[in-house]
């Protein structure tokens, strides 16, 4: 088995910006690049892979052919070829859209048996003003959030956060958020693309129209409950894995290394995604695969593998998740 790169898809969108390629060291012509999805199952948008004799192989490809080796026994038994997680970077120069995403009750009456959409946001950089919004601030009702649509006032009841690296928020579905004009994230979600749009703030799209809202369609998905704060704490530590996220869906770590560090992966029953947010390094596989990572990619470890080693080069700081 390998240790698998992937091309990533980058997604141009009104409010994108022009990070992405510099921090991934890639050169393009695109511009306005608000997303780069790393590692992809989602129909129409599948990763393919990007280094060794398996080069150009979609990922369900590659599950199709490895089958539990590659995803575990049971992710392989509930998402067949179906990559579970879709991983991405995203870079807002402007404000997103406030959204919800519904979970998989919803999304599978509405879309056809889709799955709903749960994920978190890691902040990789932040501008001096940057900012995201994270769930309600105060009770709303339905009616009264589909009048606070309609009056422009929806803002005023959403906690609005300033943000710096290394700033962690879980979104599980129903939660009303935007990430905000300023932050650079990476995130990690269900393999699902269902978004509601709530608002706008009243820019038009790409192609000069209003972009689509879908009030009716959200208003329904929303969860109405308030917490007093929808940060996720943690304590920073070297050499040393700090749990992030746990949830039915992912579970994540933040690893930041400036020594050799060999995770054990033999009672995983998973594949292990490896995001490298800063430095550079190798990556050692069980089987004596070895993987050079640096700053902006995205590798996956197949679940045959029964460990792996990080040997970073002066620094190297990873998020790792797996189902």
């Amino acid at each position: 088995m390998y240790i698998f790169k992937f091309k990533p898809i980058l997604k141009t969108l009104v409010w994108g910006g022009e990070k992405i390629a510099p921090f991934k060291g890639i050169r393009t012509e695109q511009h306005n690049i608000g997303e780069s999805w790393e590692l992809s199952g989602v129909k129409g948008n599948e990763s393919t892979v990007a280094n060794g004799p398996l080069a150009g192989k979609t990922v369900s490809e590659l599950i199709s052919e490895y089958r539990e080796a590659l995803v575990g026994t049971s992710n392989y038994e509930k998402t067949g070829t179906e990559f579970p997680l879709l991983i991405k970077f995203i870079d807002a120069r402007q404000d997103l859209s406030i959204q919800v995403h519904p979970d998989d009750r919803l999304a599978a009456e509405r879309h056809g048996g889709s799955k709903g959409k749960t994920e978190m946001w890691y902040v990789v950089d932040a501008d001096r003003d940057a900012h995201l919004m994270s769930g309600l601030s105060k009770a709303v009702t339905p009616d009264e959030y589909v009048a606070r649509v309609a009056d422009h006032t929806i803002t005023d009841v959403l906690h609005d956060y300033k943000v710096s690296p290394g700033d962690v928020f879980f979104l599980p579905a129903g939660r009303i958020h935007s990430i905000g004009a300023g932050s650079f994230i990476a995130e990690i979600q269900q393999t699902s693309d269902i978004t509601y749009r709530i608002y706008d703030f009243g820019r038009p799209g790409l192609d000069g129209k209003p972009r689509e809202l879908h009030t009716e369609l959200a208003k329904d998905a929303i969860d109405y409950s308030v917490e007093p704060d929808y940060r996720t704490h943690y304590t920073r530590k070297v050499n040393e894995e700090v749990a992030l996220v746990s949830c039915r869906y992912f579970t994540t770590s933040l690893l930041e290394m400036d020594r050799p560090y060999r995770k054990d992966l033999s009672k995983l029953d998973s594949f292990l995604t490896v995001i490298c947010t800063a430095g550079k390094g190798e990556i050692i596989g069980s089987e004596g695969n070895r993987e050079s990572i640096h700053q902006g990619e995205t590798v996956l470890i197949p679940a045959a593998m029964t460990s792996v080693e990080f040997v970073p080069d002066a620094g190297l700081t990873v998020l790792t998740a797996f189902v």
